[in-house]
């Protein structure tokens, strides 16, 4: 039978300024272990810790840009792109222009404080 997700759970995000994470599929909204799906609003200048996630994640922007920085350089997604980062790639994700980003993003299995290895801080 279908399962109706009511709303979003709202999830404490990392990063030097405030970010907003809408889970509605994973661990903590629906105790999806095999998927998370989240809508993010990051604020114009917010920069999170590098990680080395222990899943893949499909990331799609809806408005604004999100930049991935990597081990080999960096890759600024916009508006309708998206972006796949693969389980044991180092990435850092930022959104340095003014307006910030919105963005969908997916990961396989789900995202958990616990896999997605952030940097030492």
């Amino acid at each position: 039978m279908p399962m109706l997700i009511g709303g979003p759970a709202r999830i404490e995000a990392a990063g030097n300024k405030p970010k907003l994470i809408d889970e509605f599929v994973g661990r903590i909204n629906s105790g999806h272990a095999d998927l998370s799906i989240a809508r993010m609003r990051s604020p114009g200048g917010w920069v999170e810790p590098g990680q080395t996630p222990e899943f893949d994640e499909y990331t799609v922007v809806l408005r604004g840009m999100l930049q991935v920085s990597h081990r080999g350089g960096s890759i600024d997604v916009r508006a309708d792109q998206a972006v796949v980062v693969r389980r044991g790639e180092w990435v850092r994700y930022s959104t340095p222009e003014p307006e910030g980003a919105e963005y969908v993003a997916i990961c396989l299995p789900a995202f958990s404080p616990e896999t997605v290895r952030r940097d030492p801080g």
